[in-house]
């Protein structure tokens, strides 16, 4: 497999495109919106925490949320922005199981960073599919060698 091929696979067409649109859509806004207050203070929101992690792991995350939001509802760079928001949803499961949050709750619980990492697992995976950014730069680069 060639490095070109990892970073834009062959698209998927079809019926299935249509469903990974979808769910690049729904997951690329949701995150966008749970990043929106995170970009706009990124060193410092989540310093209220007991033990919150240095700033530029704040800032990491921050741009992985809102920037990778934005790069799945683009369909661009995919396995780049679901590795971002794979490794900060990661951590945000991992921060609610060790609080003792259950997996669906009223307050706070993991189920939400559980289904972002499933979501940014599955699309780093299956690729973005044809409608998308990728789809036209991945077949312009494969053209080129």
């Amino acid at each position: 497999m060639r490095p070109i091929d990892l970073l834009f696979p062959e698209p998927i067409r079809g019926r299935a495109a249509v469903g990974l649109l979808l769910l690049r859509l729904y997951a690329g806004l949701a995150l966008m919106q749970h990043g929106k207050g995170k970009i706009a203070n990124p060193f410092h929101w989540m310093d209220g925490a007991p033990s919150h992690p240095p700033g530029f792991l704040q800032a990491l995350a921050a741009l992985s949320e809102f920037g990778g939001g934005l790069a799945l509802v683009l369909g661009l760079l995919t396995p780049v922005a679901c590795f971002g928001i794979a490794c900060t949803m990661a951590f945000a499961a991992y921060m609610h199981i060790s609080r003792g949050d259950p997996f669906v709750g009223r307050g706070a619980s993991f189920e939400p960073a559980l289904g972002y990492l499933v979501t940014a697992v599955l699309l780093a995976l299956a690729g973005p599919g044809v409608y998308s950014l990728d789809a036209p730069l991945g077949a312009k680069l494969r053209v080129r060698r």
